[in-house]
């Protein structure tokens, strides 16, 4: 299995993808995938409790990933893990072969099915690349000596929509001098919006991978417009998604003319499949990515 961290210091076009941990301990879903992944993605992300939604570890999907040579992205949150704790699941990471980590800030536990839940965020996105890189050197936190170093290839996340263009560039270079080396961006639905952050990041250097969702339905697409900052899907889209006869080839369609807009501007594509994985070699392929 050739790792996600090499060719990303490729002309690879990459495509990356993601799969939710069961609610529970049965695997038999994510199974079923397995073919597909390991024909359309470079590597795979394993969220951790997305939408503050109560779920397994990923880092026990990761390690069962990568036991069937699909290379794991670990996501990793601030929200539910102190420092000790979020040292130990990096260094356990590490010991089951999981080399990508994705950390991100994790989504308020008042959105999700425990609202009573307390958050954590003992420390930042950013810091937290920091202990990551220090771990890479030898020592903890603390600056004690570790017996024996992790290797790493850390992911961060990027808002291409954020209005405040120059914020969101801050964000960025504030993440790669804390040690990120890729990024992964929220849904794209505005190539030329995408173009105008492609510019602006250009000068930092950065693999960044375009986000591509793959839209389901109209209301699907006013919900998010309503309720996810950072993402606009055009009335345009919208309004195909209102007249199409097959809302799973009008999705495919959407998802490769995106992706053939921005497949100029981008390192490669992170695909959001909200549970139509089966449709991304279909993607692909209408988009003219070669796997």
């Amino acid at each position: 299995m050739k790792r996600f961290q090499d060719k990303l210091h490729t002309p690879q076009f990459l495509v990356t993808t993601e799969v939710v941990p069961p609610k529970g301990t049965d695997l038999s879903g994510l199974e079923k995938i397995v073919p597909i992944l390991q024909r359309s993605a470079d590597a795979v992300n394993v969220t951790d409790g997305s939408g503050a939604m109560m779920r397994a570890t990923p880092l026990a999907v990761s390690h069962w990933l990568f036991k069937r040579e699909i290379d794991p992205i670990f996501q990793i949150t601030c929200r539910d893990r102190n420092r000790l704790a979020l040292q130990a699941d990096l260094l356990g990471a590490s010991i089951l072969g999981v080399r990508n980590i994705l950390i991100l800030t994790g989504d308020d536990p008042k959105q999700g099915d425990h609202p009573e839940a307390k958050p954590v965020f003992d420390v930042t996105s950013s810091q937290l690349m920091q202990v990551a890189r220090q771990l890479e050197e030898g020592k903890d936190m603390a600056g004690k000596e570790l017996t024996g170093a992790p290797e790493f290839c850390i992911g961060a996340a990027a808002n291409p929509g954020n209005p405040k263009l120059d914020d969101e560039m801050s964000k960025c270079q504030a993440k790669m001098a804390s040690g990120a080396e890729f990024f992964q961006t929220q849904a794209v639905f505005d190539i030329e919006g995408f173009r105008k952050f492609a510019r602006a990041i250009a000068p930092l250097d950065a693999k960044c991978l375009a986000g591509i969702l793959l839209l389901k339905s109209a209301k699907m697409a006013r919900y998010m417009n309503e309720h996810v900052w950072g993402i606009k899907v055009p009335e345009a889209l919208i309004d195909r998604m209102e007249r199409a006869k097959d809302l799973r080839a009008e999705c495919v369609e959407i998802a490769a003319e995106l992706i053939r807009g921005i497949k100029d501007l981008a390192a490669g594509v992170h695909v959001y499949p909200l549970g139509w994985d089966e449709l991304i070699p279909d993607v692909l392929r209408e988009a003219g990515i070669p796997r």
